[in-house]
């Protein structure tokens, strides 16, 4: 076999950069009031991918039971003659899942729905959401990912965190979640992963800082016992 003689190349992982305490209390600081403010808010509470949020539409939320059904994203595909088209295509691993975040994000979601009440009375004829998405612009077109990413490559940049993507967002959600005693399952759940071995994998170094913090906690047990 020919390939035996191939030497694969070295899986580097590149380090993380998630936002979290003082660093996402400025970036909610720096969003607010901006284009685009709802969309980074619910990303960064949800974890959803990109192509998930804007592809996000009203069925899936359900404010009663306080649940988001996540089934389909909005992809941006290359064509050879009409430049970038969006389309609805399936998840990345086809898994379909219910998710359920804190109350701020469906909050933040009446609000979304509210504004969005009053663009289309506002555009009248102008304005046509055919595919009832939750994030759009003043007229109900889906939103562009690389007009998201401009908006929030600036806002990185104002708050001295220039390195950070937007897929970030999503990092800082599972290191945020993990941090404040979800189980990893849970998390590997909300995020969308096939599996729970590839959470453990992606965030391995989130999951060290809580052996030592559990380590702390038994040491505080053994020693109110009086040992």
């Amino acid at each position: 076999n020919p390939c035996l003689a191939c030497q694969l190349p070295r899986i580097e992982k590149k380090e993380m950069a998630v936002l979290t305490g003082d660093d996402l209390k400025l970036f909610l600081q720096e969003i607010k009031g901006k284009p685009f403010e709802y969309v980074y808010f619910c990303t960064v509470f949800t974890g959803l991918r990109e192509s998930e949020i804007i592809g996000l539409t009203w069925d899936c939320i359900d404010f009663e039971k306080s649940i988001i059904k996540v089934y389909r994203q909005l992809k941006r595909e290359r064509q050879s003659n009409n430049g970038n088209e969006y389309v609805f295509d399936t998840l990345k691993n086809g898994k379909t899942r219910a998710i359920s975040p804190a109350p701020v994000v469906f909050d933040m979601l009446k609000v979304v729905k509210r504004e969005q009440a009053k663009n289309r009375l506002k555009m009248g004829k102008a304005y046509s959401n055919p595919d009832d998405l939750v994030f759009t612009d003043e007229i109900g077109g889906h939103l562009c990912s690389p007009t998201i990413w401009k908006h929030f490559k600036a806002h990185a940049k104002a708050i001295n965190r220039p390195e950070l993507r937007f897929h970030d967002l999503r990092h800082s959600f599972a290191t945020i979640s993990l941090e404040n005693g979800d189980d990893i399952k849970t998390v590997s759940e909300n995020l969308g992963h096939a599996t729970v071995a590839f959470t453990l994998d992606v965030y391995g170094h989130v999951t060290d800082k809580m052996k030592k913090d559990s380590a702390d906690r038994m040491q505080k047990y053994f020693e109110g016992l009086g040992g």
